[in-house]
C-alpha cells in the first residue's frame, strides 16, 4: 500500500499559486504500517491567539532562515511534535492552499516509523493523535461542511474522531491526500483561490469565511 501511495504522489502534479504572498508549510505525516497506516494530527493549544483548539497538521510559517518550504514543514514538525527530521521519508507534496489568515500553505507528505514516539510541545499543542487511514476511507460521508463561492454552495468532507473534529483547511488537505494517494474518490470542490487562478481581495474575503 505504501509503495502505491508513494508512486501516485510521485506522478501527481500539485496545483501551485501564481501570486506570491506570506508562505507556510504543513507536514502530512503517515506511519509505515503496511496494511493500515495512520495519519498524525495535532490539537492546537487553547492558549494560542489563532486556531485555538483546532485539529491541524504539524506546520507553520516560513522563517527567513528556512532554505525552502520543505525545510519549514520539517522544522515545524520537529518543534511541535518532537519529530526528528532524519526519521521522515518525504514522498511528495499536495496542492497549495490559502488559509483564512492569507498564508499560502504548501503541504508535504512524509512517512515515519509507526513506533516512533511523538511528544506535543505544550506551548503550542494540547495533544497529538493518530487516525487509521481506514477510518477516513470507510466514513467518507460522516459530516459535510459548506462554503459559498459566487453564489454556489460547495461541500467538503469533515470527520469526528475520538471527540475531535477534523474540518476546514485540514480536512481539505486530508481529502486531497486520500484521493491522490488512496484513490478515495471523496468530494473535493475547487478551492476559491484555485477557481480564481490568483488571490484577489474578493477571493480572500471568501477564504476568511471558510477555514
Amino acid at each position: 500500500m505504501l509503495d502505491q501511495v508513494a508512486k501516485r504522489l510521485k506522478q501527481y502534479r500539485p496545483w501551485r499559486l501564481r501570486a506570491q504572498g506570506m508562505e507556510a508549510a504543513v507536514l502530512v505525516v503517515m506511519t509505515d504500517q503496511v496494511h493500515d497506516p495512520e495519519i498524525v494530527l495535532t490539537v492546537r493549544s487553547h492558549l494560542l491567539s489563532t486556531h485555538r483548539g483546532e485539529v491541524a497538521f504539524p506546520g507553520g510559517k516560513r522563517d527567513p532562515e528556512d532554505a525552502d518550504l520543505l525545510h519549514t514543514a520539517l522544522r515545524e514538525a520537529e518543534e511541535e511534535i518532537g519529530l526528528s527530521q532524519d526519521k521522515v521519508q518525504i514522498i511528495g507534496s499536495l496542492g497549495q492552499v490559502v488559509s483564512k489568515h492569507q498564508l499560502q500553505v504548501t503541504p508535504w507528505v512524509g512517512v515515519i516509523p509507526s513506533q516512533l514516539p511523538l511528544r506535543p510541545n505544550p506551548g503550542e499543542l494540547d495533544k497529538v493523535f493518530k487516525v487509521p487511514v481506514s477510518f477516513f476511507l470507510e466514513n467518507e460521508a460522516q459530516r459535510m461542511d459548506s462554503f459559498i463561492y459566487e453564489g454556489r454552495t460547495h461541500r467538503i468532507s469533515a470527520w469526528e474522531y475520538d471527540g475531535e473534529i477534523i474540518w476546514g483547511l485540514t480536512a481539505y488537505i486530508l481529502t486531497e491526500f486520500l484521493n491522490v494517494g488512496f484513490g478515495a474518490g471523496l468530494n473535493i470542490p475547487p478551492r476559491p483561490e484555485r477557481l480564481a487562478g490568483t488571490v484577489s481581495d474578493n477571493v480572500l474575503n471568501i477564504i476568511r469565511k471558510d477555514c
